[in-house]
């Protein structure tokens, strides 16, 4: 059967065809052509960059009206925690307690926002820890990793939940079946699966908590007998 001459060959298999410099020329043009899409991708990602900076700076005044507000209203972050369909399982019932003296959530982008994002837990006095000022940092690396670091917390005695070492008042410690959501704040280890669950958590809070926290504040209002805002 003769060979097909619509076809063109392929530019090398096994050595044993000449290339074809028709389809070499076809290639080089073609590559050209990619080359500069890829400016063009370039250009438009600094581009949206540029916009997503300027609407930060525009949606900050906003965020900072929004978080006075929330402040008047009592346990606002942890009812909104708690509603949440997926961060409501990182609550166990002592962070639930802990979560009463949260007063504000900040979510910050870094200057170049494709760079990493910063989340800050603020806290009332507590008898669980002397902080009242948590930070987690998520910082992407130009070789794809994310860096991670957290604000160590400084538990008191007896009330380290990230570890389980909590005590009931006469010293007994209390059973500790369940994972805290302090543990997944403290953990900053680097690797596969523990970068997943910091990636989803993470992105959960940015990009959908803050983003509308009243919608999960007013999840279920109607059936715990609440009016919805």
């Amino acid at each position: 059967m003769g060979a097909d001459k619509g076809k063109k060959p392929r530019i090398v298999e096994e050595n044993t065809e000449q290339i074809d410099p028709e389809l070499v020329l076809s290639v080089e043009k073609l590559q050209e052509i990619q080359d500069e899409l890829e400016k063009i991708n370039e250009k438009a990602s600094e581009e949206v960059l540029l916009v997503e900076q300027k609407y930060n700076k525009v949606r900050k005044p906003v965020y900072d009206k929004r978080g006075d507000l929330i402040k008047s209203i009592p346990d606002f972050w942890l009812t909104a925690f708690t509603r949440h369909p997926v961060l409501s399982d990182l609550l166990n019932e002592e962070d639930e307690k802990i979560f009463k003296h949260l007063t504000s959530l900040e979510v910050e982008d870094f200057k170049d926002t494709k760079s990493g994002y910063s989340i800050t837990f603020n806290f009332s006095p507590n008898s669980y820890f002397e902080d009242t000022k948590l930070t987690k940092t998520f910082a992407f690396l130009e070789e794809g990793t994310t860096k991670i670091t957290a604000t160590p917390i400084k538990w008191k005695e007896g009330m380290n939940l990230s570890n389980g070492d909590v005590h009931d008042k006469n010293g007994n410690k209390r059973p500790h079946e369940e994972d805290s959501f302090f543990s997944w704040f403290s953990e900053t280890e680097q690797n596969d699966d523990v970068d997943e669950i910091h990636d989803e958590v993470a992105e959960i809070i940015k990009e959908d908590l803050w983003t509308n926290p009243l919608m999960y504040f007013n999840n279920d209002a109607d059936e715990e007998g609440l009016e919805t805002i």
